[in-house]
């Protein structure tokens, strides 16, 4: 998948957040450790850095949310990164996003944090973090 590709579902899935541009992407695919599940249509980007691994983001285009392409993703996700060596994921959500903690919650994990203003709204404001982490 093309970093075109990526930046496209991205800014199509994030109209509340600042989504990622092409470049972002084309930086994140060229680092180490870098973990990417899905298609053009549902994705998930993650890196395994020693026992850690981080799911950077998680983007479904809205014609095809609610399919389960996200659960079967971060499933993907969660097995290559314990593949790769990790013992424990961690990862930041919107505060105010109920379906991505929800599946996030199904699959383990648990919150342990809170970053205050962490995302930049499209509107020019900020909105918290939730930090969640799951330990294989």
């Amino acid at each position: 998948m093309t970093p075109a590709a990526l930046a496209q579902t991205h800014a199509a899935a994030f109209t509340q957040t600042r989504p990622w541009s092409e470049t972002e992407f084309a930086d994140l695919l060229e680092q180490r450790g870098m973990i990417l599940c899905g298609d053009a249509k549902s994705f998930i980007l993650g890196r395994v850095i020693g026992d850690e691994a981080e799911l950077l983001t998680v983007a479904t285009h809205p014609a095809h949310q609610r399919q389960g392409r996200a659960q079967a993703q971060l499933i993907e996700f969660l097995g290559q990164a314990r593949t790769q060596g990790a013992a424990t994921v961690f990862l930041e959500v919107s505060e105010n996003n109920d379906a991505a903690k929800s599946l996030y919650y199904k699959e383990g994990f648990h919150n342990v944090g809170h970053r205050p203003r962490y995302y930049e709204t499209t509107n020019g404001g900020r909105v918290g973090a939730d930090v969640l982490r799951l330990k294989f």
